[in-house]
């Protein structure tokens, strides 16, 4: 989805239309996968190796037809900041898109 890199909208804190910029909200931090308790930091460190029941890391059951993933994408979130008060705000809700492109408006030549 093309969007344009600046749009004039309504900014709460300077109580009226103002230029503002987009730009997407990052996902945020994900954890390790060697993080305290993972399954397979203990595989690292030796546990559930060897013969016998394994227990807590024996083999696990079939995922289920239900359990599994049926989104496509995931919903990205739009992020408003105000450039003249520098604030931003995230007030359009999330737009299940595939790839969003922020790109300056191309102005008509004459």
């Amino acid at each position: 989805m093309r969007l344009p890199k600046k749009t004039k909208r309504y900014c709460p804190n300077c109580k009226k239309h103002t230029e503002q910029k987009l730009s997407q909200a990052s996902s945020g931090h994900r954890r390790s996968v060697l993080k305290r308790g993972s399954i397979e930091r203990a595989r690292k460190r030796g546990r559930g190796r060897g013969y016998g029941n394994l227990g807590k890391w024996g083999s696990k059951p079939a995922v289920t037809k239900w359990k599994r993933k049926t989104k496509g994408t995931k919903k990205t979130n739009i992020l408003y900041t105000c450039l003249t008060c520098k604030k931003s705000t995230s007030q359009r809700e999330g737009i299940r898109v595939g790839k969003i492109q922020l790109e300056e408006k191309k102005e008509k030549e004459r």
